[in-house]
């Protein structure tokens, strides 16, 4: 390979590498605050008297209230002013607003800063328009694969790295590390990242930005992402107030609970780690609809036995299987979402998504809840499972073929090859 091809290759590979450490950077720092949330509102305390449930609930819906409000926008304006400009906006300004958290005296503010944290940030979603922009179309899957990489490691390491500096040294020295490594991600797209950025061609007022919502959305294809993408993010997302609640349970008492409850978000984080680079890159190969309907319909039938089992020990294994299966439904959606859309949608694309992935998870926890408050903490489980398990079916129902990608050069680079090729 020599010439311009040799040369679009080395720069999309580099941006994928720059991205990679970023997402895992910005994944470690916000999983690290992610668990110890509701034990910092309750140790905050009430400016009003609100109950700490309430204010420890609110914690959680009120970013992803915000960012599923602010998501769309913020993927118009990248479409607009530039992809790069969209992830150094997420990464600067959530680390202010985690910075300032530190320092909050009431559960309320801790809520506001939350609500504002939504508005403002949203990696993820940035990081994976840039790419998506970046990325030739026959390697979206492995590209996606490799961010979602990225976002396994951080949520594997991030929890337990946020417990043992909360253990030792307090909350806020956690929040400070949390904004250091959302800025220096933010530092290294800023050097480590070269976009040539043509505006899409759209008018500059909200008639023209609404029409290119339209005009998206009406393409083949995207309305049915959309929605796998919400139930896929539902089906997760279902067990995160009752995991630590399930895990006392199995236990039968509150010794080392937190300690294997970070055990078991870790493993199933991990386990998605290790599947979703290979599992997006047989999507390359062998069709996205197809791994992504497999790897929901086993998610959701290793989800189903976790109610079941009678010891702590016995859901570890079902965690991470049903890990491994995860790991293949995110990135196929995020190609898909890709192949259904056309170059210069990418902000706006990935911006509704993130959007719709932050309003199943301001419902995902209160279905979940309720589900245990009037069944028992078994049937989250068994709810999650059949979430998944429609997840599947509709995969194999309503996605339409995707375009074929446009011949490219092959790729051929390895998780530690897009590592070593960070500046």
């Amino acid at each position: 390979m020599s010439g311009p091809a040799a040369e679009e290759n080395k720069t999309w590979r580099r941006t994928l590498a720059v991205l990679f450490f970023t997402q895992l950077a910005t994944a470690v720092g916000f999983s690290s605050i992610f668990p110890f949330l509701p034990l910092y509102v309750e140790s905050l305390g009430s400016s009003t008297g609100i109950d700490s449930e309430i204010l420890a609930g609110a914690v959680y819906s009120a970013q992803a209230l915000t960012m599923m409000i602010a998501s769309p926008i913020w993927g118009m304006v990248a479409d607009r002013f530039g992809r790069k400009l969209m992830v150094q906006r997420a990464s600067f300004g959530g680390a202010l607003v985690i910075l300032l958290m530190a320092f909050v005296r009431s559960g309320e503010q801790l809520v506001a800063l939350r609500a504002l944290q939504g508005l403002i940030s949203g990696t993820l979603a940035a990081n994976s328009a840039l790419l998506a922009s970046q990325v030739p179309r026959r390697h979206t899957g492995y590209a996606m694969g490799m961010l979602q990489v990225g976002v396994g490691a951080g949520v594997a390491f991030g929890p337990l790295m946020g417990g043992f500096v909360a253990d030792q040294l307090g909350y806020a020295p956690t929040f400070y590390l949390t904004a250091i490594l959302l800025f220096a991600a933010g530092l290294t797209v800023h050097f480590g990242v070269h976009e040539e950025f043509a505006p899409a061609n759209v008018e500059g007022d909200a008639r023209g930005w609404l029409a290119g919502w339209r005009e998206m959305i009406v393409r083949p294809g995207v309305r049915p992402t959309y929605t796998l993408s919400f139930f896929s993010q539902l089906g997760r997302m279902m067990l995160v107030p009752i995991t630590p609640l399930f895990v006392q349970q199995l236990m039968g008492s509150t010794a080392n609970v937190n300690t294997f409850t970070g055990l078991v978000i870790g493993a199933n984080s991990a386990a998605m780690t290790f599947s979703a680079g290979p599992l997006g890159r047989l999507g390359d190969r062998r069709g996205q609809r197809r791994v992504a309907a497999a790897s929901a319909l086993l998610a959701g039938l290793f989800y189903l036995p976790q109610g079941l089992v009678s010891n702590s020990w016995q859901l570890l294994p079902f965690v991470v299987v049903g890990g491994l299966a995860m790991g293949g439904v995110i990135p196929t959606l995020s190609a898909l979402l890709a192949r259904y859309t056309q170059h210069g949608q990418e902000g706006a694309a990935y911006g509704l998504d993130n959007a719709v992935r932050a309003a199943a998870r301001s419902v995902a926890p209160m279905l979940g809840s309720s589900l245990a408050l009037f069944f028992g903490l078994r049937s989250s489980f068994f709810g999650a499972g059949a979430v998944l398990l429609l997840t599947a079916l509709l995969a194999r129902l309503i996605l339409p073929p995707a375009p074929p990608p446009a011949e490219e050069q092959p790729l051929k680079m390895t998780i530690e090859e897009a590592v070593s090729n960070v500046p």
